[in-house]
């Protein structure tokens, strides 16, 4: 739904087209990348890309450390991959390099200058294994903080560099980041030909031999105190993202690094102590998700967010778990610093679901809602009527919430798959029907 509304943005020069649609292909929530200024988006488009697993080691590492010289080369090319995008995106680079060189000069510079660090950085990590939590620190400086110092400079062009600033704005980026490799643990260990390994060994080496072994049912219990470990970890940045957050004049950064915020600490609280991590896709629901997004405009929002799931993460905590202690300090840490914010107010839950269904002090709060659902027929008949009417208007942003939220309902009721689906209203006479039972 995201996708479709934004390619209304696509440009229509083949060169600014193929890069807008790569970047919505590659984000997960394109409507965030919407609220930069056309320049900020442009800049951005360049520098966003994906790794191949495919490329051979003796291929790869000269190419990252060559990479940003191909920026304003339109001749350059390459054939690799069998992962689409990235097949994509090498072998059409003439249209990125287009793009690059109609970028201002200040841009330009940026760009080759966090191009050029990335390139580099990553070379050596295809070199050298994730030994440490310093190299894992490392690594995502490389991969994501790298990036959003970009984007910083980009949003501050006149900004003399601070190393300090520099630190402290890269630490959404990591954030997200350690989010998505707790995340895509499945994904990046089943990787053809062969496993993306991002996990420090001296994490997991406290619980396993391999890392592969953590998906395994005989290491269930390993697995999850693993998983924990470095949820805690990730939640170390949590501090500097939120002082990050809270410097951020410009409404629309604010939007979209809240947006990344707030979404990445949301995944870590449904991921935490939680052994689906280890079999399935776990994120958190579309419809919560997009939620979040439409709550999150301000920096009070994000205090109260972050808040609200720091305690439903101390809620999951088991005392048992070896790095329990750790984990509720790294909590106790977020919500002083939104304390001291003063920005505090009346609360709202985000239910978020794990693998024992919702957390204790919120089950009476769904059960009361299903009940509820159950025994207004005639409501949910004049919702059916509202909900036809609004979608017909592709521009309401509530009728697109709705939708989501709808879907995710009959995902939880096991009503429909959790595969995309376009044929919304064709459910909506399931859910009336529902509300008989």
């Amino acid at each position: 739904m995201a996708l479709r509304g934004a390619e209304k943005h696509i440009p229509p020069q083949p060169h600014w087209a193929f890069c807008y649609t790569m970047v919505y292909k590659f984000l997960r929530n394109a409507l965030i990348f919407q609220q930069f200024e056309t320049k900020i988006r442009d800049a951005w488009l360049t520098i966003y890309a994906e790794d191949d697993t495919s490329i051979p080691k003796e291929v790869k590492v000269p190419m990252l450390m060559d990479f940003y010289r191909h920026l304003n080369d339109i001749d350059w090319h390459y054939s690799c991959g069998t992962r689409n995008l990235d097949k994509v995106v090498v072998e059409e680079f003439h249209h990125i390099s287009t793009a690059f060189m109609e970028l201002e000069k200040g841009h330009q510079a940026t760009i080759v200058d966090i191009t050029k660090r990335m390139g580099a950085g990553m070379a050596k990590f295809i070199c050298k294994e994730i030994t440490t939590t310093d190299d894992y620190d490392e690594y995502c400086h490389y991969s994501a903080e790298l990036v959003e110092i970009g984007l910083f400079k980009l949003f501050n062009p006149s900004r003399k560099q601070d190393p300090i600033m520099e630190k402290l704005c890269g630490s959404t980026f990591i954030f997200y980041q350690k989010r998505d490799m707790i995340e895509d643990y499945l994904e990046d260990i089943n990787e053809i030909p062969k496993p993306r390994i991002f996990w420090p060994r001296e994490i997991y080496s406290k619980y396993v031999d391999n890392i592969e072994d953590l998906k395994y049912e005989e290491n269930s219990i390993k697995a999850v105190q693993c998983l924990n470990e470095m949820v805690t970890d990730a939640l170390k940045h949590a501090g500097d993202c939120l002082n990050h957050l809270s410097t951020l004049n410009d409404d629309a950064a604010l939007q979209f690094f809240g947006a990344l915020a707030v979404k990445g600490m949301g995944t870590l609280v449904l991921c935490y102590n939680n052994i689906q991590v280890f079999k399935d896709k776990v994120r958190l629901r579309r419809g919560l998700a997009a939620r979040l997004y439409e709550q999150t405009k301000m920096m009070s929002d994000i205090y109260n967010v972050f808040f609200e799931f720091a305690s439903i993460m101390k809620s999951k905590v088991e005392m048992h778990d070896p790095t329990a202690m750790k984990t509720l300090s790294e909590l106790n840490k977020i919500q002083e610093i939104c304390r001291k914010s003063g920005l505090l107010n009346t609360r709202k839950f985000y239910i978020i679901k794990s693998e024992q269904g919702y957390n204790s002090y919120l089950v009476s709060l769904h059960a009361n809602l299903i009940c509820l659902l159950r025994t207004m027929t005639a409501l949910s008949i004049l919702l059916f009527i509202i909900f036809a009417y609004l979608s017909t208007n592709q521009q309401n942003k509530y009728c697109k919430l709705l939708e989501l939220e709808f879907l995710d309902f009959l995902r939880e009721i096991d009503w429909l798959p959790q595969s995309e689906c376009n044929g919304t209203l064709f459910y909506f006479p399931v859910y009336v029907i529902y509300t008989l039972l």
